[in-house]
């Protein structure tokens, strides 16, 4: 309760307290440090980097999709594993900077005729299609677990579209992993499903992976 002859800090100021604590941790965060350094997009970049040192997913030569690219992080690792004969498509409806050996499109990674042109762009059936696709916070961790997992859906979709049999799946769930139904579906298309949360995903954030491998192409 405030006390007589104050109030309460309004929204604009719990924004602003809320960007300062932000821009500190940011300046604090080692992996965000290191990303600059190294000349990373984004700390997310590592993520990547260490989900593949442990489950092993690219290989030289690899067609691969990233869904919800912005700002490139993902992208830029991926393009640096499959090197100069692989594909790598980058697709969101944020624009994103061109990446040496990247594809860029700036579309709805969910619509028909962006599946169409990402068929183009790779030249072949994918290897791999990523998502780290995430919408803003609302505040609310039900409705916020509701709108990714819905997006965590519409990325299982687009990559039962375009993957080879055999082909992984890597995307973005919150803390508890996907829901039933949908983690049913994900064991059904894939022979290896596992939740991981990598050393470089903050300790207090709610995300967690799902690296799912050996697809299994419907007859």
């Amino acid at each position: 309760m405030s006390r007589p002859g104050t109030r309460p800090p309004g929204p604009a100021k719990a924004r602003t307290l809320s960007s300062r604590l932000w821009l500190e941790r940011q300046a604090r965060d080692p992996f965000v440090l290191a990303a600059r350094r190294e000349g990373w997009r984004s700390r997310a970049a590592f993520k990547l980097a260490q989900m593949d040192e442990r489950f092993h997913l690219f290989a030289t030569g690899r067609r691969v999709v990233d869904l919800g690219a912005a700002p490139g992080g993902w992208s830029q690792v991926a393009a640096l594993k499959v090197g100069e004969m692989g594909r790598v498509v980058a697709v969101d409806l944020l624009p994103v900077d061109p990446i040496s050996g990247v594809v860029i499109l700036e579309m709805d990674a969910t619509a028909e005729e962006t599946l169409v042109a990402i068929r183009a762009a790779l030249g072949g059936p994918a290897d791999m299609v990523l998502s780290d696709m995430a919408t803003p916070a609302t505040g609310d961790r039900s409705i916020d677990h509701l709108r990714v997992m819905a997006l965590c859906a519409q990325a299982l979709d687009v990559a039962a579209a375009l993957l080879r049999p055999g082909g992984a799946f890597v995307t973005k769930v919150l803390k508890g992993g996907a829901d039933r139904d949908l983690l049913v579906a994900i064991k059904r298309a894939f022979g290896d499903v596992r939740h991981v949360k990598p050393p470089a995903s903050r300790q207090d954030s709610r995300e967690v992976y799902i690296v799912a491998q050996g697809f299994r192409a419907p007859r």
